[in-house]
């Protein structure tokens, strides 16, 4: 997250060099010293893993943005040989000739990559593709959001629309004030189709790891809130 990143520069002159790497490899994509530093990207491959972005209809390599896969014609030698005892999600992660690893990334034109979020995370939008993983990090940028996870909420015209569940900085309180704030920001650094049209204050239900639970915040935006703010109230 960029917003991490500069504030860490700001506090301790320390440059936090990105990375992407997964617990069935090591680091497979990365900013290494001795390369220019692209703040907000993960980098670009690691000695010894060719990856690609798997186009996500077609399933071919050398999208723009896609899935990041390892090309198991050289099989890095950081790469799991597979998952104990489970056979078919082996083979199922090594179908095609690749390592599927189940994020999504865009690749620049000096082959920096950008993360944008899990395969089953991004959604669409008025038929726009949305990663919750930009939207979010757009949020964290105002000093009154500590914590955002964003999903997609149902919508009569859109079908979906981005909304923001947000835990507060220290010294905000929960309440239309502060979610008007919030709204206008959105509105000055997102575009239209990825504005955040719906918000909630509280804790982010999260695993042991500390990884954000998505799904219950699926499950409870489809079941709807009393405690949720929306955009077009605020106009």
């Amino acid at each position: 997250n960029p917003e991490v990143i500069e504030q860490v520069r700001r506090a301790w002159g320390i440059t936090i060099r990105d990375g992407f790497g997964q617990t069935e490899t090591a680091v497979q994509v990365a900013n290494t010293p001795g390369q220019v530093l692209k703040t907000g990207s993960m980098g670009r491959p690691s000695p010894g893993y060719r990856v690609e972005l798997l186009d996500p209809v077609s399933g071919a390599p050398g999208a723009a943005e896609g899935e990041i896969a390892l090309d198991l014609s050289e099989r890095p030698v950081g790469l799991m040989t597979g998952y104990h005892g489970d056979a078919d999600r082996t083979a199922e992660a090594m179908a095609g000739g690749y390592y599927r690893t189940g994020d999504i990334a865009a690749r620049d034109e000096d082959g920096y990559l950008t993360y944008i979020g899990r395969a089953d995370d991004v959604f669409k939008a008025s038929d726009y593709k949305i990663s919750p993983f930009e939207l979010e990090s757009a949020l964290l940028e105002h000093e009154a959001v500590a914590e955002a996870a964003v999903v997609p909420a149902p919508d009569e015209l859109r079908l979906a629309v981005p909304k923001a569940y947000v835990v507060l900085a220290e010294g905000y309180e929960p309440g239309p004030d502060t979610a008007k704030v919030i709204f206008e920001h959105s509105r000055q650094v997102l575009a239209p189709y990825k504005r955040i049209r719906r918000l909630e204050f509280g804790a982010l239900p999260k695993t042991v790891s500390g990884k954000i639970r998505r799904i219950e915040l699926r499950e409870a935006t489809a079941a709807g809130s009393e405690n949720e703010y929306r955009e077009e109230d605020f106009r």
